[in-house]
Formats: C-alpha cells, structure tokens, sequence
C-alpha cells in the first residue's frame, strides 16, 4: 500500500516557531513530526510515500531527502500556486495511486494502529474509510457520528460550541480506494471533508469511520505542540525515541557531558553534543536539543529547547519554548508560556513575561522587561471570539494592546483601501476600546466613517448606505457596565459569519500585518445626518399610517440614550409619550427589578396603554401592559407574533430553535407558517431578510422587521406595537389573556467545554429511532408535541436546556 503524507501545512498559530519552518518540520522531543510520521508507517510496512509540499517544501526535502535513511522510498509532489485543498493536491496524482491507499496528515502525532484499520476498511468494503478518534472538545475538528456498524451519518466541519453533536471527531487519517478521486476535477481547489466525503455520502457510496484506540493529537497550536512533548517523555506516545535512555526515564544523545554536580528529575531529554553545567538544575518534562549548553546554577523548569541554544549562568526558564540558535544571557528570567523564535539574542538579566512570542532574529537588550506582547497567556481563553463578538472586561481581558491588534487583524482582513464604519454607546469603556481600535485600523490602511455615540440599530440601518466592507459597533454590557463587547458587522449590518471570525482570529495571530506606509495611513471622516437618515427611513415605513387612538407611552431610557430619537418619531404618528430617566449615567448600576417596578407604578398612576423599558443598546424591550403587570419573554413574543400575522396573514415568521409551541398555534390560525433556525442572531437575521418573512423574533425580548433593516431594533417594534394596537378596540392586557398557556421551562447545567461533544453524541446514540431534531444541539419531541432542546452554550462552560409542552 502506498501513503500520501500531507506536509503543506505552514503553522499560523505556531508562530514565531513556523516563521521559517514548515509545520511537519517542528521537532518532538527533537525529531520534526513527519519524522515520526514516516517511522509509524513504516511499522506497518507502508514504505512507498507520496509527500505533498506547498510552504517552504525544500526543508522537508532536505530532511527527508528520497527516504532511504528511513529505510522508505519517497516522492514528492509540490503544489505552485495556490493551495489545492487536502482533496485537491491528491487528485493531482492520481495517475500515481492505482491501488487502495492511505492519506496521512505531517502535522499530527499518533501511535494509532494501521493494520487494524486497514483490516477495517477491507472487510466493510468501504470506498473511503476515515479514521476517526474521539476527543475532549471537538471545536478545531470535523465531528463524525457514525451507525452500530461504523457506517457514516452526518459529519459537520470545525462546528460552533453550540452546534458539537459529537465528540468523535475526523483525524485526517484515510484509506481510499482509487476510484473515489473520479469525483473529483482536475486542477481544482477541493476538500476531503468539505468536498468529496459529503458526496459520497450523498451518492450513497460506502463510507465508514473507524474509532482508532491510541494517541493522537493534531499539533496546531502552541499549547498543543507542549502537550504533545510532555505526553511522549510521560509514556502517553508509543514512538521511537530519538536517543538511548541511559537512565530511567532520561533519554540522552552522543557526547553529552553532565557535571556531578547537576541535578537531573526524569523524565528529561537531551540531545547529542550537549553540555550540562555545574549546580544545573534539570526539572522533569524539560527537553533539551542537539548542541545546547546549559551554564552553571541554570534553573530548568519544563523548558522545550530547540538546537544550538545557549543558556548563561544563573538563567531561569519556566515552561517556555525557545527555537534554535537563540542565546539567553546571565540572569535572564524567562516566563511559562513565553516562546523565542530563532537566531534571537536575549541580553543580561532580561525578563520575558508569560504568553510572551518573540519573532526569530531580535536583540533584547539588558535589562528590558518584555510583556503584554501576547495577550492570551497561560490560562487565558482559547479563542478570540465569544458569542457575538470579542467580549471581556475592560482593560483585563479587553486591554488597549489588544483593541490595537485586533483593530489591525481586522484591518488587515478587510484589505487596505477599503473603509469601514464604526460606532459605539456612551459609555466610557466604549469610548476607550475605539481609540485602540482607530489606531489599528488606520495603521494597515482602512479608512473608518465615525458614527461616533450610535445606537446599534442606527447602525445597523446605515452600514449599507455608505458602500462600505462592515462595521464594528463596541458597547458595554448591560448588566455589566465593566464588561465590553465589539461588535463585527458585515456589509449589509449583520453580524459576521463564524467564517470570518476565524479569519480575522487567524490574521490576529499571524501578527505580522502589513503596515501602511505613510500616504497609506487610513482616514477618519464624519457622516452627516446620520439619525437624521434613520428617522426618514423609520418614517417611510409608516407612511399614510393615522393612529385611531391616540396611544399613551410610558417610555423609560434607563439611564441611557439608545432611543433618544424614539419619542418624535411616536410624536409624528400621533402617539402621546412620557419619559423617564432620560439623563445619562456613564456607570450606571442599575436595579432591573427595582427599574421595572417603577415602570408599572407609572403605567397605573398615567392609566397609560403601556410602558416599555429600551435596553441592550437599543435591541431589546421590556414591555409593562396598560394593568402595569411586567409581560414575560415568551408572551411577548407571543403577542408580538399575533399582532403582526394577523396584519401580514400568510406571511412567515421567523423563530429560533427554542422558540414556544404557542408560536405554531397562533401562526397556523393565520395560514402563516414557522421558519426555525439555529440560535446564533446570524441565523435569525439571514432567514429574516432571505426567507419573505415578515417578522423574527426571540424570546428575550429582541425582534427584527426585515422590511426595515436586517438587525434586533427596539425603538422600531415599539412604534409597530403602538400601530398594531392602535388599530385595535382592545388594550394589551386583553391579548396576552387571550394566549394559550405557555408551559416553558429554561435551565442550565454546567459543563466543561471539553465534555460537551460527549454530551450531545451520547444523547443521540440513545435517541435513535425517536423524532430527533440536530439543526442546533438535539431537539427531541414526543408524540404529544412536547419537546426538549439541549443546545451547549456557545460562550460559557454550561448545556442550557429548554423544555415545552
């Protein structure tokens, strides 16, 4: 059998450790990963290999050069151009693999048994069998679910936290017969997972996955490329070792000189040539290369050191990863989760913070303290993204260095010469993450239209009127006041597809954007009558409109200016409005209950048709009837369904996937149908403008009129609550008696990240055969049309559950 070894990778987020190095190439435990690649299969007698190259091929050439060192034949293929895709490289040779074949990824590390899985795909007769493992968080993985015989059902690529159904996951390990590249075209850019195994299960081709017992981990990160060497020294990894362990669990290479003096904790590695001074300290989980010296009283505590490194008297390293050629001078401190890249002088008693990257070739002079230059240190998030945009505390997680870079990562995405707009609230935090953000952007070349202090769905309005390639609008929490969010908005308003937040997550990694020179430095500029143009178009929407009956408003600002343009626009269309707490407050505390409290009395004493509180930036209402009582989530989605399909009947609404039942009740009674989708607002929103619907909506109190514009819009579904009802002779405690009973219930339960696939997989293994719905988490439901939805969070460590019938 003949192996295709996938070498192209070029390791974005091993970087400064990839900045001259192919991924393949990055040493464990002192030999490069396709190293241990080539031995694995050679164990099972696979010895004729294809490499595809792409990034920096001639390294790998050099290394393996044509395998007879390993004792293994090898040709090369080198992909020009453009990347083909995992998929389209191979279709590329195809003339070449006549015969059933292996494809096998240079960038993980496995010790998985091949013949079993061969003996698997032969005995099923399967035209395309994945080898598949299962993992803690499947988040970077496709995730696989397969029936009792191993047959494939559904796989979904890197899925969101809240859309994992399964914690068995793709290794990019395949067995392939010849004839499933026919599918494919020549010369094209094209996928295994994204590409040909969707068509072949399409077809209905026999395609299986093979649960492999073992190791495996995809070494793609920094953390995981630690990971990987700490379980090869602590047994985890059943490899070869690249030298003799003369000692339990201490491997060393050829002249090594260790002073008596040293003190040495297995399990370490050294490599050949290496020097060990007096008063050392070696701790264990260290690994030391080829031709490095240690000085005397040196303090090594789970360093990874690459070849020809030096370290001077009295250093102390901690869990840092330091490439090759690199000189730490005396005294120096280096911090855990730092990492050096190459030929990089580290002067006298520097000291090198955690999380630290130091790109290859830089002089650090003495003295200098380094930090800040990496915000994800130890213990940090993993991703860039939370739920909704970059979110964190103010000047904690979301610091001025980081607004800078991501501002840039951003920038850059978006490409130079382009421009984007921005927007944020009034408070002081927003105000502070915009200025990093400006520098960023600006400094690769983007020009920013400043909406200055807009609510967010002015925003959202006006983005599409200004041809520009987004947005970012920054606001802070609303219950939080020192918590942050910024907001990515495409072209049309709407928030970004996770497609392009990995994207700009990815360019925020890289951080080697490309700097404006100085006639490229972006440009800020002021749009004019910015509200004035949402107004207008507000305005037109309810055109020829003449309330009934003048409506009174009970409108409380809490402490904000979200809806500052909403009382003369319901002024306009004849409505009588009385505010309350209009003034600012830049850190306001607010008391929620003690707010809507107030709210109530209010409606009562003015015998006012309702009260509504305008919260989230402008997005969200809470709404109070004309008898004072506060009208719960679900029953004012309930209300707002009935009053606009009874308007607009047969016309869809659109729902999330925990939408009531009530929803399909009322919009059945007006020949209007249900559209569902995910829970992410992105769903919502490209449903609502894609689908002809007429309104969507979720139960927390946000609702989008697609016929205005794509986004959540308080001050536009109060003023169509106050149309709706007007044309009614009844008040809006009547309607929400008139509901059906609402039996819903929401909990949540925590769970750690890494469990949640295993949650959602095990659930539909013991579900087959019931009405299931996967669109997002599992939805199951009865007969009687109760259902339950388990949908993982796609922020927190938590499983919500939600329950009706």
């Amino acid at each position: 059998m003949k192996a295709v070894l996938m070498a192209g990778g070029s390791g974005t987020r091993l970087r400064p450790l990839t900045c001259s190095l192919p991924k393949p190439m990055v040493p464990i435990v002192n030999k490069p990963i396709i190293g241990h690649i080539v031995d694995l299969l050679k164990t099972y007698g696979i010895k004729d290999i294809i490499v595809t190259l792409h990034y920096l091929p001639t390294v790998i050439e050099n290394y393996l050069k044509n395998g007879s060192d390993q004792g293994v034949n090898i040709a090369y293929s080198i992909e020009e151009g453009a990347p083909l895709g995992t998929a389209g490289c191979v279709k590329n040779i195809s003339d070449k693999l006549t015969e059933t074949f292996m494809v096998i990824s240079g960038d993980a590390l496995t010790d998985f048994n091949l013949d079993d899985a061969i003996k698997f795909h032969k005995e099923k007769g399967s035209k395309a069998t994945l080898i598949l493992t299962r993992v803690p968080d499947p988040l970077d993985f496709g995730v696989v679910i397969t029936d009792n015989e191993g047959r494939i059902e559904r796989f979904l690529e890197k899925p969101t936290s809240s859309e994992i159904f399964s914690d068995t996951i793709n290794t990019g390990i395949y067995i392939l017969e010849p004839e499933v590249l026919d599918y494919l075209p020549a010369n094209a850019e094209k996928d295994f997972s994204k590409d040909l195994f969707p068509l072949l299960l399409k077809n209905g081709d026999p395609i299986y996955g093979y649960v492999a017992e073992g190791y495996w981990c995809d070494v793609g990160s920094l953390e995981t490329y630690r990971s990987a060497n700490y379980d090869v020294l602590n047994g985890k990894v059943k490899i070869k070792m690249p030298y003799e362990q003369k000692t339990p669990g201490i491997w060393t290479g050829e002249s090594v000189v260790i002073e008596p003096s040293a003190k040495l904790e297995a399990p370490i590695v050294i490599g050949n040539n290496c020097y060990i001074g007096k008063n050392s300290k070696i701790s264990a989980n260290t690994i030391i290369g080829d031709s490095v010296i240690i000085s005397e009283e040196a303090s090594l505590k789970r360093p990874i050191l690459w070849n020809g490194i030096y370290i001077d008297k009295r250093v102390e390293l901690s869990g840092c990863i330091i490439a090759k050629n690199t000189t730490v001078k005396l005294e120096s401190h280096i911090l855990e989760g730092a990492v050096i890249g190459e030929d990089c002088n580290v002067g006298q008693k520097v000291t090198i913070k955690t999380g630290v990257r130091i790109w290859p070739a830089k002089n650090l002079e003495s003295g200098s303290i380094l930090k800040d230059s990496l915000v994800w240190g130890a213990g940090a998030q993993k991703s860039l993204f939370a739920q909704g945009g970059v979110k964190g505390f103010i000047n904690l997680d979301i610091s001025p260095e980081l607004t800078v870079k991501v501002g840039a990562a951003y920038g850059a995405t978006v490409g130079m010469g382009k421009s984007v707009v921005m927007s944020r609230d009034q408070s002081p935090a927003a105000r502070l993450v915009s200025r990093g953000l400006f520098s960023g952007i600006l400094s690769v070349g983007v020009d920013i239209r400043n909406l200055e202090e807009t609510s967010i769905p002015i925003t959202r309005y006006r983005i599409g009127s200004f041809s520009v390639a987004g947005g970012i609008h920054i606001r802070s929490d609303a219950e939080d006041p020192e918590k942050v969010s910024i907001e990515f908005l495409d072209s049309s308003g709407l928030n970004i597809a996770p497609s392009l937040e990995k994207k700009i997550e990815s360019t925020y990694y890289k951080e080697d954007f490309r700097r404006a020179m100085i006639e490229e430095i972006g440009e800020i500029n002021y749009p004019a009558r910015v509200k004035e143009k949402y107004i207008e178009g507000f305005m037109e929407q309810f055109a020829g409109f003449t309330s009934k009956k003048p409506l009174k408003i009970v409108l409380d600002y809490a402490y904000k200016l979200n809806a500052v343009v909403l009382p003369g626009i319901l002024g306009k269309l004849g409505m009588d409005t009385v505010v309350l707490n209009a003034h600012f407050m830049s850190r306001p505390q607010i008391d929620k209950e003690k707010l809507t409290k107030q709210l109530s009395e209010v409606v009562v004493a003015l015998n006012a048709d309702f009260g509504v509180i305008v919260d989230d930036d402008g997005e969200r209402m809470i709404l109070v009837d004309n008898e004072g009582q506060i009208v719960g989530n679900n029953k004012l989605l309930a209300l707002m369904t009935r009053l606009v399909v009874e308007d607009n009947p047969g016309k869809p609404v659109v729902v999330p996937v925990n939408y009531p039942n009530v929803i399909d009740q009322i919009v059945e009674k007006y020949d209007s149908k249900t559209i569902m989708t995910k829970a992410g607002n992105r769903y919502l929103m490209e449903a609502a403008m894609s689908k002809d619907a007429v309104f969507a909506g979720r139960n927390d109190g946000r609702f989008i009129f697609p016929q205005f514009h794509c986004g959540f819009d308080a001050m536009f579904s109060i003023a169509m609550l106050a149309k709706l009802i007007s044309s009614k002779e009844t008040s809006i405690s009547r309607l929400i008696a008139d509901i059906p009973p609402i039996n819903y219930k929401f909990e949540t339960i925590p769970c750690m990240t890494e469990q949640k696939g295993t949650v959602i997989r095990n659930l539909v293994e013991k579900t087959r055969g019931l009405k299931v719905d996967l669109l997002d988490g599992i939805k199951i439901h009865s007969d009687d049309g109760s259902w339950v939805l388990v949908l993982p969070d796609a922020t927190e460590p938590l499983i919500n559950m939600y329950a009706d019938g």
